[in-house]
């Protein structure tokens, strides 16, 4: 039988290369929010009655808390005859645990082991809406993340002394393929290669000291999942050793970089999604990459937060923030190119990849950056430089509070309305801004730099009126209550949405209900006006019915779903008029149902729908 148990602090990455020694161990004394693992060898004869280890051997263990919470972890195989349980005590206290396997020998042991105490912050998780926390002490959690996709693959050295020079820029999230580039080479013949698991084990636990939180894709599409893993068994047993390996350690989880090309695509994300939910008692974060945005997939019951691509724009980011009570990550801003640009590599210059930032967080997203060029000596980048200056800025907000901000003319802004407004002005010229009637310190900061200006008196006021310091490049203004920021300082709670007495009392954020009486939407869907085809653009274009103040700025979002086919909807444009044409992979037979949907937001941020059925041909 064999049962032996080895503990792997966080802060010794030297005990997990070298495994556990041959005495008998415990997880005594692991601090909380630390991984140590349950080691179980396989007897001889067990062995040859499960000469395939990875497929036939069945193991978990539930682990109860001091608090009496329940955490099932599934059993992975390492090798050899050795199965590992990897477990994170996330309370101080004496934890116990029961065996569930069918080797007999194992099944119902248990036993018990006493956690430490630790000043770890704990996993993150979704907060306020479309927001982060950490899973103590209610510590905000600011997400700005980075793509290093093939990062498994690095030399040693030179995956350290990047994730060294990323974690000193104060990137927080590293995002790159659970298994590699190249995924067969990482799960030849159907199973894993234990060595190169064993080094992502070490690179995330680093990731993990760093402060940074490892985002793992499963998949480049869930074709490839499919492809590599053809039964439904197969793909479950893959997940849950994933699961089994990184439950333990600070990841989220994303189901594929893609999925809108793929006809099975929503299907296949769903089974997986569900069963990392159900095998990963942390509860970490879930979501899927998308070509565009994730957001339809919401509705599944396994993601916790939407995402974007490189074919998002501004309009898809903000419309579907008023939408969804979900977090939005955007996963590609764009590719900075640090060398000269090379128009094949689809790089952008450093002022490109700051606009974007700046207005997805005017969108309410959370950044994730991108060079073009890998090695610590593209850290220094003018990209990299914004993305460090927009997380000093905001790290000094409440920014766990900011919703999208309508009431500006000039600009675009976030605010937590009587306190702070921060509006971006991506082309300086004059701006106007309505606000809560109180004295304001009115500071600009240079966004490319994070240098900024404070003017010398307060703006006392509701109805702010100026311009940036000059017109030479983007500003980002900041005005402040200073008092009030201060007080509310002292606590980080997320119930801190508090009434005109200071009473910390919870008002819960309210999604807007969406105008869809087409009485009251002040535009109407002008063309198609006849059936939309697969292999055909068709125009598209809108009719305003309603002039005011508000419908001048119009943002439009236009989404397409085949009703019979479970794929969801996509989105085929985000313009007032031009031409789109219908993804091959939303419908499965033709002719078939289609419902176009026309999302419309005002000035105001007041959001309009408009429906329209047709059909979808060859």
């Amino acid at each position: 039988m064999g049962l032996r148990m080895a503990a792997l602090p966080l802060a010794s990455l030297a005990l997990l290369a070298q495994g556990p020694s041959g005495s008998t161990t415990t997880c005594n004394n692991t601090p909380a929010y630390s991984p140590c693992e349950l080691v179980f060898e396989l007897s001889a004869s067990e062995a040859a009655a499960h000469p395939n280890p990875y497929g036939a051997v069945d193991l978990s263990v539930e682990f109860r808390s001091p608090r009496q919470r329940i955490y099932a972890l599934p059993g992975y195989w390492d090798g050899g005859r050795r199965m590992v349980v990897r477990v994170a005590p996330v309370e101080a206290g004496e934890w116990n645990y029961r065996v569930n396997s069918n080797i007999a020998g194992w099944n119902g042991l248990e036993g018990s082991f006493t956690a430490a105490a630790s000043d770890a912050p704990g996993f993150i998780r979704a907060a306020e809406m479309h927001h982060w926390a950490y899973t103590e002490r209610n510590l905000p959690h600011l997400w700005m993340g980075v793509n290093e996709l093939g990062f498994a693959a690095m030399d040693e050295a030179a995956f350290r002394a990047l994730a060294d020079a990323q974690a000193a820029r104060k990137f927080n999230h590293w995002r790159g393929f659970a298994l590699g580039q190249a995924p067969q080479a990482a799960y030849p013949s159907g199973a894993p290669d234990i060595a190169y698991f064993q080094k992502l084990d070490q690179r995330i636990l680093y990731l993990n000291r760093k402060g940074i939180v490892a985002d793992l894709i499963l998949a480049r599409q869930p074709s490839v999942l499919a492809n590599m893993f053809p039964g439904w068994q197969q793909r479950r047993r893959f997940v849950r050793y994933l699961a089994a390996r990184y439950a333990a350690m600070n990841v989220t989880w994303q189901g594929a970089a893609e999925f809108e090309d793929d006809p099975d695509g929503r299907a296949l994300l769903k089974e997986t999604g569900l069963v990392l939910k159900e095998s990963d008692p942390y509860h970490h974060p879930r979501t899927s990459g998308a070509r565009v945005t994730s957001a339809p997939l919401l509705d599944d019951g396994w993601m916790d937060f939407a995402a974007y691509g490189p074919g998002a724009d501004d309009s898809a980011g903000a419309i579907e923030h008023q939408l969804y009570p979900a977090p939005f990550v955007n996963l590609d801003l764009g590719r900075e190119d640090s060398l000269a640009r090379q128009p094949e590599d689809n790089g952008i210059d450093a002022a490109t990849l700051r606009h974007r930032l700046w207005n997805a967080t005017m969108d309410g997203q959370y950044p994730t950056y991108e060079n073009l060029r890998t090695g610590e000596e593209f850290t220094d980048s003018p990209g990299a430089r914004a993305m460090t200056a927009w997380f000093n800025f905001m790290s000094a907000t409440r920014h766990w509070e900011l919703e999208p901000y309508f009431d500006v003319d000039g600009g675009r802004a976030v605010a937590l309305e009587d306190t702070e407004y921060i509006v971006y002005i991506e082309k300086p010229g004059p701006l106007e801004l309505q606000v809560e009637k109180h004295s304001y310190d009115v500071i600009w900061m240079n966004p490319a730099t994070g240098d900024a200006v404070k003017e010398k008196k307060s703006f006392n006021g509701d109805h702010f009126t100026g311009e940036p310091p000059d017109r030479y490049h983007d500003w980002v203004l900041h005005l402040v209550r200073p008092g009030r920021l201060e007080s509310m300082a002292r606590t980080y709670r997320f119930e801190s949405r508090l009434g005109p007495d200071d009473n910390p009392r919870s008002q819960p954020i309210a999604m807007q209900v969406i105008e869809t009486d087409p009485a009251k939407v002040p535009f109407e869907i002008e063309r198609p006006t006849s059936d939309l085809s697969l292999s055909i653009a068709v125009p598209y274009s809108v009719k305003t019915t309603k002039q005011t103040r508000a419908t001048r700025r119009m943002m439009w979002l236009w989404t397409l779903e085949a009703t019979s086919s479970g794929q969801g909807y996509r989105v085929l444009a985000t313009g007032e008029s031009g031409f789109f044409q219908t993804p091959a992979s939303l419908a499965r037979g033709l002719p078939a149902t289609a419902l176009l949907r026309l999302y419309g937001m005002n000035a105001n941020g007041k959001v309009y729908e408009l429906t329209k059925a047709g059909q979808i041909t060859q």
